[in-house]
Order: C-alpha cells, then structure tokens, then sequence
C-alpha cells in the first residue's frame, strides 16, 4: 500500500482511554511530527517498544500527555509501519490529534480497513477477517469461544485441507487431459468417485454448522404466551434472573409486550413476554393482544404456558392449535399449588416441562429445552469448534452443487474436459471462503461492515 490511513479505533464517546492508529509507509515520519519525548524520535525505536511523552499541534502546542506504540514491518497487524497513539478518551482530544495525522499526510481509514490490510498482505485469511467482527460483537462466551477458534484459523486449515484434497483430484484429472500419450497412470473413475464422495461429505460437514452460527451470532427471538394469569411475566422473570416484567395477581397485568435479551446456555435469547390471550375488554388489552399474535408470528420459538392449578380452558387448548407447525414449548407453570389441570391428548404428547415460576423448580429444564430446540444438536463450546456463517454456506452450498454434477457426468462417462470444467468450479469456489480467489465488490462487501478503525 503507498498510502497511510489513521483512525480512532476505539468507541466514540468519552471515556478514560483512546487509541488513534495510523498504518502505513508514512506512519513513522507522522509520529516524528507529532510526537515530542526524552527517548527521541519514533523512527529510531525499536518494534514492539511504548513509550511516553507529548502530542503536539500545527503550532507546537500540547494536544495530550500519551503513550506511543511503534511497531514495524512486517510485525504488525497489518504487516506494514503501525503507530498507535494512546491518549485521554475526550472527544476533543482525539479529534484533534487524529485532525493533525490527517494534516500531515494520513487519509482517514474506511471501515474494516485495517483488517483489510491484514489481509491484503497475507497476514490472515478471508475467514479470520471476518471472525474480527465476530468477536467484538459476541453476545455470549460459546459465541466468543467459536469466534476465537475462527480467528486462530481451525476454519482456515479445514477448508484448506479439503482443497488440497480437491486440487489433487483436479490434477488427476488434468493431466489425462494435457498428457493422452504419456505413461501416466491417473486414479480409476471408481477411485475419483470415492475421493469426490469423500469431499462432498466434508464439505457437508461444515455446512451442517451454519444454523448453530446464525444462532450464536444473531440469537433467537422466544415469544412468551398463554391466557391471562397463567404467570407469562413471572416464567419470563424466572428466565431472566430479574424482575422485568410487573407480576400482580390481577389478570390482564401485560397490556403490552415487552422485550429483554438473555444468555441461555451460550445461546443469545431475545425474549417477548405477551399479553395474556383472550377476548378482550376494552381498547388498549384488544391493542396488546394484537401486538401478542404479531410478536408469536415473527418468533422463531412461542413458549406457551398453561397453569397447572386452573381447569384446562377451550383458550387453553385453542391456543395450543392456534400455532400448530411452529415450534412451541409448552410448559405447566404453578406446579407449587394444589393440581386441578386435567390434560387432554394433545396436550399429553407435547412433551411438557412443568416448573414453578415462583419456587424456581424445573427452570433449568426449560432452558435445557430452550437450548435443544434451537439447536438441534447441543454442543458446548468445546464441541462446536467452528460455525460457518452466511456468505461460507453459500459458497459451501454452490460448491456441493458443482462437485454433485461432477459426480454424474463421472458416472455417465462424459468427456474428461467437461469433468475437469466442473471440478475446476467447485475448486474456485471453495477458495473463495478463505479468500484465494475473491473479487473486489466481495471485499467491500465484508469489509464494509466493520467499524472504523479496525
């Protein structure tokens, strides 16, 4: 890169520290510009050194007493000259020394520039940019521990290792292709197809792990129903460890819905405790209810509870059909007072969790439950040692797709030159997950995303 950029890398605000990081070929004749200290000039530190003194403006004035990072190529985030400034969190402050690296020769960075660059110049892979992102915005430590693992590379070396695998398939196939006549001996088509079949299954793999990602990363909306009374909010509190929602044994207590977020089990949960479900008596619970059936239609789970010391209603058993083919929790909350409830058939085979809202008892199962309905396969984090997100299942899937019509046109003894062409795409497209083959609108795709200064 000929140019150098700088930006603010840590949140906007006040706050106790900043850090202003300047990357690039001119990034150590800015900081001999502006920085004023007993060791001397930046320029003469060695890598990987912090040192103190001053910050000067355009009129040698004091901007701020800092800290001042050096570290050089190739041993930098980005593997080229990087200088990070910390100074006082103040807006002004770090306004105004960032304004000065931009006087003398610094452009502002775009965001996700940094990571850019780390990638561009063959420090991380496409997969690890992203896990950046991924974890600075984890939402719970299964969340983080897999973006770790990301950023460490196991997604990396997975991918990798099947493209070696696909790549040597490909050679295979090539060289009966650009040598007819030489003594070469390439795998039998049985051979091809076993080692095809074997790629696809590890490709399949990885993609298998794409819905556990979207759920560590983006979390699952839970709406929270039932009748009136049947301690909707006081499940919701239980679950969220704190009083949220008002419980009174007035029925009819939630006139409108209300949302909190909470970690179950490592997975994000965006709750939604509803509006007690009936015919309703008067304008603003009619509103409430409304907005209840809207919030169960946009959820991806409905946890419907049903009181246990109350006959079964015909809203009860209404509701537990209102919503048939969405995925519903059912729950016998009140299991701590005397047991009027008399199940129906339906209600006998829905796998109920009964729990007390009030005792605590039987919580830990439905979040058991929680868990196990919104992944499908529960893993700890140690288990679930890599999740591919969007943009990797897409490519995953195109892949798969390419690699499957190999397959046929291997079995129905199609030309060599058309089995190469489709393994060659498949080939292609698995690089793009890692970034060896990418295209500049996918770059600013991804990049885009990221905040500045990162």
């Amino acid at each position: 890169m000929e140019d150098s950029i700088a930006a603010i890398s840590t949140p906007s605000g006040a706050g106790g520290i900043a850090i202003i990081r300047i990357s690039g070929p001119q990034a150590l004749a800015i900081a001999d510009a502006v920085f004023v200290s007993p060791a001397g000039l930046p320029s003469t530190y060695p890598s990987h050194t912090i040192h103190w003194g001053r910050i000067t403006g355009p009129d040698q004035t004091t901007l701020d007493e800092v800290l001042l990072t050096v570290m050089r190529s190739p041993r930098s985030y980005t593997t080229e000259d990087l200088v990070e400034i910390n100074c006082h969190g103040g807006p002004q402050i770090t306004r105004s020394i960032l304004a000065h690296c931009l006087r003398l020769g610094a452009r502002l960075a775009e965001p996700g520039e940094f990571t850019k660059r780390a990638f561009l110049n063959g420090r991380i892979d496409l997969t690890q940019a992203e896990a950046v992102m991924d974890v600075i915005f984890a939402k719970t430590a299964r969340a983080h521990t897999v973006a770790e693992n990301a950023l460490a590379g196991h997604l990396a070396r997975q991918v990798e290792k099947i493209r070696l695998e696909l790549l040597d398939s490909l050679a295979q196939v090539e060289a009966q292709i650009d040598f007819p006549d030489e003594d070469i001996t390439p795998a039998s088509r049985s051979e091809l197809a076993a080692a095809l079949t074997h790629i696809i299954t590890e490709l399949d793999k990885l993609l298998a792990t794409a819905s556990e990602g979207k759920i560590l990363r983006d979390g699952i909306s839970i709406a929270i129903f039932g009748r009136p009374n049947v301690g909707k909010s006081s499940v919701m509190n239980a679950l969220l460890g704190e009083e949220r929602s008002i419980v009174t044994a007035i029925a009819g207590t939630t006139r409108d819905t209300v949302e909190e977020s909470a970690n179950i089990r490592g997975i994000p949960v965006r709750f939604t405790d509803t509006a007690g479900i009936r015919k309703p008596r008067g304008k603003a619970e009619e509103l409430g209810i409304l907005r209840s059936h809207n919030a169960l239609n946009i959820s991806d789970i409905g946890i419907h509870i049903i009181d246990s010391s109350r006959q079964l209603s015909r809203a009860d058993i209404d509701l537990s059909k209102r919503y048939f083919g969405k995925t519903v929790i059912r729950v016998l909350n009140k299991i701590d007072l005397a047991r009027k409830l008399i199940l129906n058939s339906d209600l006998k085979n829905s796998k109920l969790i009964e729990i007390s809202a009030i005792t605590g008892k039987g919580i830990e199962q439905l979040k058991d439950r929680i868990e196990l309905v919104a992944i499908q396969t529960p893993a700890t984090a140690s288990d679930l040692e890599i999740a591919v997100n969007e943009r990797h299942a897409d490519a995953l899937t195109r892949s798969i797709k390419e690699l499957k019509l190999a397959l046929v046109e291997l079995q129905s003894n199609s030309s060599i030159e058309l089995l190469a062409q489709q393994i060659r795409i498949g080939f292609t497209i698995i690089g793009e997950i890692v970034g060896k083959t990418s295209t500049e609108d996918l770059l600013d795709n991804i990049f885009r995303k990221f905040c500045i200064g990162k």
